[in-house]
């Protein structure tokens, strides 16, 4: 099995799909090109918490139940007067309204505001880097990210990168889909066209040259 078929196998795995799903064999030349979107600088969706997200739960007039809380592996959080509070995949907003709801129970009218200090983020909103990045890994997304902010945060590419046939998997429309990315353009050529906008759940794929 090569290397950039092993790393297709592992995408497929990351992605949760079936090899009926995911076609691992496709030449990667048949790829069409990512598309470019131009970044833009406005805001993006809004943030939605995941498992080990660090947040500041503020109560007004209330500081005793003001607190700092760790949203737990199983996605659920614990507070004064709270003991199980479901918290992934909401926005800070919804969370807030929540916890208002479990409060209002031993408090008249509290008034709570929910700030994400330490950001992951849930499983489907992460992009994940496989194969020759310096630290291949999942990063949280957010709002406007483009490829090179990716690269940047994984350290780059290792010496045996094969930069310009990365593949980016991504699902759209309830489809997935496989692109080709040229990395190393854009990073030692300075290709802007190459700096595409990445989306939450994306999964980098960077094989190794075969020189």
């Amino acid at each position: 099995m090569t290397r950039i078929l092993f790393l297709r196998l592992l995408a497929c795995v990351f992605l949760g799909v079936g090899l009926a799903g995911c076609d691992v064999f496709r030449s990667y030349d048949r790829l069409p090109p990512a598309p470019f979107i131009a970044p833009n600088e406005g805001p993006g969706p809004s943030y939605l918490i995941g498992p080990l997200d660090s947040l500041n739960v503020f109560v007004w007039r209330n500081p005793e139940l003001t607190v700092g809380v760790t949203v737990r592996p199983d996605g659920r959080l614990s507070m004064p007067l709270i003991d199980d509070l479901p918290a992934t995949g909401k926005t800070p907003s919804d969370l807030a309204r929540d916890i208002e709801e479990e409060l209002s129970v031993y408090i008249q009218g509290p008034v709570v505001t929910v700030v994400v200090s330490g950001f992951n983020g849930p499983f489907s909103q992460q992009v994940r880097v496989l194969g020759e990045a310096g630290t291949p890994q999942a990063i949280p997304y957010r709002a406007n990210m483009t490829l090179l902010d990716v690269m940047i945060q994984v350290g780059g590419l290792t010496e045996f990168a094969a930069g310009d046939r990365a593949t980016l998997v991504r699902f759209e429309d309830g489809e997935q889909r496989e692109y080709r990315v040229k990395i190393e353009s854009l990073i030692k050529d300075g290709d802007i066209n190459a700096n595409i906008k990445i989306l939450p759940g994306d999964v980098l794929i960077i094989p190794e040259s075969f020189l």
